[in-house]
């Protein structure tokens, strides 16, 4: 079923992200992980899409997976940065050859010392989005930044850019992570007064370890209110403990989200079943 079609038939969603194996090697223990989240019934699973393209084959054979073989709802990521156009037209038919019918859009992180042709690659997301647009067959989501894009000059700014992009014709969008959620509804104040109107779904990614965190902060500049501040120094020597209060916390943060009427909320799972069968667990929904 296509995302828009879940989103008429119910108010909120819960969906996960997962990511593809690099190697060939590594797909068995990433298809178990798959099996294991898709048993607990989410929404929908996203799929996401390697630096320049170096797992596309293996998004689209997880998304196959999760769709025609686990009878889950299937969100494909798909990049344009470091993807040539001519093979995003092959990626997209080799989707819908596997009948994956709801598409990520994003522009992607561009990878180092990469040069690009001029004309060969589309240069932001929203070109990717009429592209696809016009493909048809796609419901086709998008990516937006409740604390702004870390290459963007303000939040108004990339809102500006983010209503471009709903308008070429993206359906729904799915937020970065983040862990304070008066910055999401402060963000989606901006949205609907900018006029961008489509289901936003709250990206959550609960906490499980120090090194985690810290690589977030650094690429992302995300903001931790005072309280995961606290126990990440309380517990910052027992890993155990810091899992508990981090999964803990994420549990708190949805049931708020929840309850202040965000349309849905999708767990960025980093394949780990326990993760998203504990939170699943503490969701009061």
């Amino acid at each position: 079923m296509r995302i828009t079609e879940k989103l008429m038939v119910k108010d909120q969603l819960v969906s996960f992200e997962v990511f593809p194996p690099k190697t060939d090697s590594a797909f068995d223990s990433i298809e178990w992980s798959v099996r294991e989240l898709a048993a607990f019934n989410p929404d929908f699973m996203s799929v996401t899409y390697g630096a320049g393209g170096g797992t596309s084959q293996y998004t689209t054979k997880i998304a196959s997976l999760i769709k025609n073989r686990l009878d889950t709802t299937a969100l494909a990521h798909l990049t344009c940065a470091s993807t040539p156009k001519d093979k995003i037209k092959e990626i997209l038919d080799t989707l819908k050859e596997n009948h994956i019918d709801n598409i990520l859009a994003m522009r992607g992180d561009i990878p180092q010392n990469f040069e690009k042709p001029d004309g060969e690659y589309y240069e932001y997301a929203y070109e990717l989005v009429k592209y696809i647009k016009e493909y048809g067959y796609f419901d086709i989501g998008g990516a937006c930044y409740p604390e702004c894009h870390p290459e963007c000059d303000s939040l108004d700014k990339d809102i500006d850019h983010l209503k471009l992009k709903v308008d070429s014709g993206v359906d729904f969008l799915i937020t970065q992570l983040f862990y304070d959620n008066d910055i999401f509804y402060s963000f989606m104040e901006k949205v609907r007064k900018k006029g961008i109107y489509v289901p936003v779904f709250a990206g959550i990614m609960p906490i499980t370890n120090i090194k985690q965190i810290d690589r977030i902060i650094s690429l992302s500049g995300t903001k931790l209110p005072c309280e995961v501040s606290e126990f990440l120094e309380k517990y910052k020597d027992s890993p155990e403990d810091l899992e508990k209060a981090g999964l803990d916390f994420a549990i708190k943060q949805i049931n708020d989200l929840l309850e202040n009427g965000v349309n849905g909320i999708h767990i960025y799972t980093m394949n780990k079943p326990y993760v998203a069968r504990t939170v699943l667990k503490g969701i009061t929904r």
